[in-house]
């Protein structure tokens, strides 16, 4: 035994008179085991050494529990036929770095084999996370729970008493602020609507004279009729006037000659009231487009008749009819000129007819054809027949260049195809095309034909006509428009120019 310098003695020392002290063992004291935490901490019985190294009385190695559910065991457990444990360090795969034998490691120091608290063999048990996960494996938040119904809001008791009256009071001040809302709203209507207003009237101021467009066309409106044909699934439309109690309409012969030369064709005449009746062809004149149709009707509204001869350029008429199929229209204008020769297209009813026609500004279209032309007496002077285009405007509207045959020729001619079902004219015998010479117009015969009535008077080739009796004759139109004007018959004077010399000789008429 040695001691600190800090002592002044050296042992052993024995003093005079005394004998040496005896050193005796302290007796151990040993606390008693508390009997359950034996029966966790203590070996099984039969158990002499570590866990680690013992056996059952059978010589197998004995597990304190049963394997490891199969997931932990594919997510940790070594790959198959591996030799190596689980304690292995992670990363290593069970190899140890080269150069390094046995001995010890990072994980596994000498002697860690055999320590009794690590036991390859043990086995693992699932838990529960040491933390709730509060959201699923992919970081998406959990679905809603079921939501609350009324009674169990209200019932229930899984809302608070504060929260119900918080409610019913935010309720309670939203519905008084609506309420204002609403009151201020209906005090601003009620001063811009007044339900019990009524709006004086007075009484009309409008005068409507005896010759007033108006007037006028109110009585001539249930005499005019649209005219309609059909084949199969296609068709066109016109106009026609009422010229006989006995239902005879007058109206243009190209708005009914499709009707008259196509098979199975069928047409009809449409009333300013609606009523649709048949219409039967009576008779056609295409040399003035003219015909005349009837409908078995009874008591019809009958156009008054007027007289052409009278007007003057000026003069105020109304043009009723059904353009584009609009059935009466009425519209207004003035006579642009008379007497003046026009040649319709050869759609125009089977060849060029030429009229002696009406010029107006009155707005006239496609359908207004063989509709009525009429004075401010509300007399018929003329028939709708044709407009003027203007270049290159394809199927255009009125340009104010309306035509409408005389109604002096219409009637005669309406007459006799009410009587024969057709109409001869005057036929002078030859061919004609318009020439001028710079100081006056006329119409050079081109040839004659043998045995007519130009022949037999001695009119040549190449004579110049300049007039017919007292009408002159500016073109060829203007020759065959004074021939038709005439009689069957009848003798004319026909003034000419042959070789530069004035001649005139007298021509009686003869039938074509």
């Amino acid at each position: 035994m040695a001691l600190s310098p800090d002592h002044d003695c050296d042992l052993p020392f024995k003093p005079e008179g005394r004998s040496r002290p005896q050193f005796v063992a302290a007796p151990l004291s040993l606390p008693a085991v508390d009997p359950a935490a034996a029966q966790a901490f203590s070996r099984p019985p039969g158990v002499q050494g570590a866990f680690a190294d013992q056996r059952d009385g059978t010589g197998q190695r004995w597990t304190t529990a049963p394997p490891p559910p199969q997931e932990l065991a594919a997510a940790f457990g070594r790959p198959p036929e591996s030799p190596e444990q689980l304690q292995r360090p992670p990363g290593r795969n069970g190899v140890r770095p080269a150069g390094q034998r046995g001995g010890e490691d990072d994980l596994w120091p000498r002697g860690a084999v055999t320590d009794p608290w690590r036991d390859p063999h043990a086995a693992a048990v699932l838990g529960p996370p040491a933390v709730g996960n509060h959201h699923g494996d992919d970081g998406e938040p959990p679905p809603p729970g079921a939501r609350l119904s009324l009674a169990e809001v209200l019932f229930g008791g899984r809302v608070s008493n504060l929260a119900l009256a918080a409610l019913a009071a935010v309720a309670l001040l939203i519905g008084g602020v609506g309420g204002l809302v609403g009151r201020l709203t209906a005090e601003v209507g009620t001063l811009l609507n007044d339900p019990g207003a009524t709006l004086a009237q007075t009484q009309p101021a409008i005068q409507r004279p005896a010759g007033s467009v108006a007037a006028v066309a109110g009585r001539v409106l249930p005499a005019v009729v649209s005219l309609e044909f059909r084949v199969g699934d296609q068709g066109g439309f016109g106009s026609g006037v009422v010229i006989d109690s006995h239902g005879y309409v007058l109206t243009n012969n190209h708005v009914v000659a499709p009707a008259a030369t196509i098979p199975q064709a069928t047409l009809e005449a449409v009333f300013s009231d609606g009523t649709r009746l048949p219409a039967r062809i009576v008779g056609r004149d295409p040399k003035t487009d003219l015909a005349v149709v009837k409908v078995e009707v009874a008591n019809p509204t009958v156009a008054q008749l007027g007289r052409s001869s009278v007007l003057k350029q000026g003069d105020s008429v109304i043009a009723i009819g059904s353009p584009l199929g609009l059935a009466g229209t009425v519209t207004s204008g003035i006579i642009s000129a008379v007497d003046r020769p026009v040649r319709l297209e050869a759609e125009g009813g089977q060849g060029n007819a030429v009229i002696d026609a009406i010029q107006t500004d009155a707005a006239i279209n496609p359908g207004n054809s063989g509709g009525a032309l009429v004075d401010a007496a509300g007399a018929v002077v003329g028939i709708n027949t044709a407009i003027l285009r203007a270049q290159g405007s394809g199927d255009g509207g009125s340009i104010g260049l309306g035509f409408a045959i005389p109604i002096d020729t219409a009637r005669t001619i309406a007459q006799e195809l009410i009587r024969t079902g057709h109409y001869q004219h005057a036929e002078l015998g030859i061919n004609a095309a318009s020439v001028t010479d710079g100081r006056s117009d006329g119409a050079r015969v081109q040839n004659v034909q043998q045995g007519s009535a130009a022949a037999e008077a001695g009119i040549l080739e190449n004579d110049v006509i300049t007039k017919v009796g007292n009408r002159a004759v500016g073109s060829a139109d203007a020759l065959i428009v004074a021939i038709h004007e005439r009689a069957i018959g009848e003798r004319v004077p026909i003034s000419l120019v042959r070789d530069g010399r004035p001649l005139v000789v007298t021509v009686t008429l003869k039938s074509d």
